[in-house]
């Protein structure tokens, strides 16, 4: 796996703790924020490949960074929440998640959420899905 790296945006440290490791053992570079106003300010200066965000946090809440965030950055983002009802997921979706994953939660299935998010990132699949983006049946070819 190229070398990518990770923000994780959370005002609780022992989630951000659970998190590096789980990332640097798969080889993935880490920065971590506290609140969404310093997530933000992160997001700019490092540009990662994905960003960890928790909902609920302090001087600005994960939805409002996101919102924030997609006025000038099309980064991936999987919202890590407490919130878990329908409607918290779908407006986490709607206003800009790329994912939403509910806590407590499982660091394996949060890495291969990450890891499916950092594939869509592969610098060889363009290419690939250029092809794949052409139709041709009896001598028609359409190009989407």
């Amino acid at each position: 796996m190229p070398q990518y790296t990770v923000l994780v945006v959370d005002d609780d440290p022992h989630i951000r703790d659970v998190l590096r490791f789980a990332l640097e053992k798969e080889g993935i570079s880490v920065f971590e924020a506290e609140n969404g106003r310093e997530g933000i300010e992160k997001a700019l200066q490092v540009k990662p490949h994905v960003i960890i965000m928790d909902v609920m946090m302090p001087e600005l809440n994960g939805l409002d960074a996101c919102q924030e965030l997609r006025r000038s950055r099309n980064i991936p983002i999987l919202f890590l929440s407490s919130r878990d009802s329908e409607l918290d997921r779908v407006l986490g979706l709607e206003l800009g998640g790329d994912d939403y994953v509910v806590k407590p939660f499982s660091p394996r299935e949060l890495m291969a959420r990450i890891k499916v998010m950092l594939r869509r990132l592969d610098t060889s699949l363009p290419l690939q899905l250029e092809a794949s983006h052409l139709l041709s049946h009896q001598g028609l070819t359409l190009d989407h």
